[in-house]
């Protein structure tokens, strides 16, 4: 255990612009994810008369011109270097920020939640996944997995805070000192971290067989029947995820939670994220992501089952507990999987079709889920259906990972 500690700091220490600036990508990304939108959602509701399925269906509809433009505006990182995509896409988040604070009717509410989307989950950490996929070779578990700890912490920090300062100034003070944190902070420091680009370096090679597929172009990757495997199983966790936590309010209100009681659990599901998310990136390094793609969706099973079967409050600290396995492994793993199927050359615009998807799925959670609610149909027994989807999708990704595997092995030398 020592040397393994002593190894990360060495390699913290040699590689810290790099992993720290992706670090920082990851973690002001919260500013347009599901929690922190979800955080205020009563607030919004209210202010603009919206029922669950109506400001679910609004929010869809914000998600799903955001996943038709991400995979537009994600080639920009094939194009471009990372540094210079963060300098119009912070900002961008900033305005988001404020334009919901202050938005006048729906349309501009719309439009505010569209550009959140886009350039804070969306973006935010396509940036940092692929710039961490190219910078890194033989250590890119390490790295993706110290570079993912940025959502937990944001995701450990914020939402107290959040819950703080709503009842201190108003549900719009939250909005302003996020535009504020990513004006002051995160932009100058992140172009400073990733300015200089990082060449993977030959001695990290040592010793190692780094598993590496040939060069595949988008139009190849749409047509490959694999994608679309791994895809009905990774989309279940950001479907999920974005579900429970967008109608947070709801199941506060539903099961009597006190709000203070349920924000201090996240940080239970962001120190299990980083436990986990760092022994999967040394299982990555030394086996290869594919390996552990079967196994993906066991954690986040159990988690869902837990959200509809436990009334307790003790429940949501369990909850927090297995989704932090299944986040820590599913950031590390998803960040290093697609150099080991379709390769580096196009890696921008392929992570983009599939950030794409998973964002849609955001988009989609919160809508079909909204619309049962009005229909009397209570979020607890969604989760149970949402259990046994992830128990098929497991033997998709089961086969993905063995189609993969024969292609390498039927491929020339």
């Amino acid at each position: 255990m020592r040397t393994y500690l002593r190894d990360n700091a060495r390699f913290i220490k040699d590689n810290g612009r790099w992993v720290g600036g992706g670090f920082l990508l990851t973690m002001f990304s919260f500013f347009g994810q599901t929690y922190f939108v979800g955080l205020t959602g009563n607030d919004i509701q209210a202010h603009f008369g919206l029922s669950s399925g109506q400001f679910g269906g609004l929010y869809m509809a914000a998600t799903l011109m955001s996943a038709a433009t991400l995979p537009w505006l994600g080639r920009t990182l094939d194009l471009m270097p990372g540094w210079k995509v963060a300098r119009f896409t912070i900002p961008s988040l900033a305005v988001a920020c404020v334009l919901v604070a202050y938005a006048p009717n729906l349309v501009v509410l719309v439009l505010a939640l569209y550009v959140l989307r886009l350039f804070g989950q969306g973006m935010m950490t396509e940036i940092a996944y692929t710039e961490t996929g190219r910078w890194f070779i033989a250590s890119r578990g390490r790295a993706m997995a110290l570079v993912v700890l940025g959502v937990q912490a944001g995701a450990a920090l914020i939402p107290m805070a959040v819950v703080f300062l709503d009842q201190k100034g108003g549900w719009r003070l939250p909005w302003i000192g996020g535009a504020g944190l990513l004006i002051l902070v995160a932009f100058p420091a992140i172009l400073k971290m990733i300015r200089v680009e990082r060449e993977p370096q030959t001695a990290e090679h040592h010793g190692k067989t780094v598993r590496r597929a040939r060069d595949w172009t988008r139009r190849e990757v749409l047509r490959d029947p694999i994608l679309y495997l791994i895809l009905i199983g990774i989309l279940a966790p950001p479907f999920i995820g974005t579900t429970i936590f967008f109608y947070q309010g709801y199941l506060i209100h539903l099961r009597g939670y006190n709000p203070l009681v349920f924000a201090a659990a996240f940080p239970v599901m962001s120190v299990t994220t980083v436990v986990f998310g760092l022994w999967c990136g040394h299982l990555v390094d030394r086996h290869g992501a594919l390996r552990f793609l079967p196994f993906l969706l066991i954690p986040v099973t159990v988690a869902t089952l837990v959200i509809g079967l436990i009334t307790p409050v003790w429940g949501i600290y369990l909850f927090m507990f297995l989704a932090g396995i299944g986040n820590g492994f599913a950031q590390t793993l998803l960040g290093a999987l697609w150099p080991e199927v379709y390769g580096l050359a196009h890696l921008g615009g392929i992570r983009a079709i599939v950030v794409s998807a998973m964002v849609l799925s955001t988009a989609m959670g919160p809508s079909i889920s909204g619309a049962f609610m009005d229909m009397g149909i209570a979020l607890p027994t969604q989760m149970l259906w949402m259990a046994g989807w992830c128990v098929l999708a497991s033997f998709g990704l089961f086969a993905a990972s063995r189609g993969v595997r024969s292609r390498e092995a039927a491929a020339p030398a």
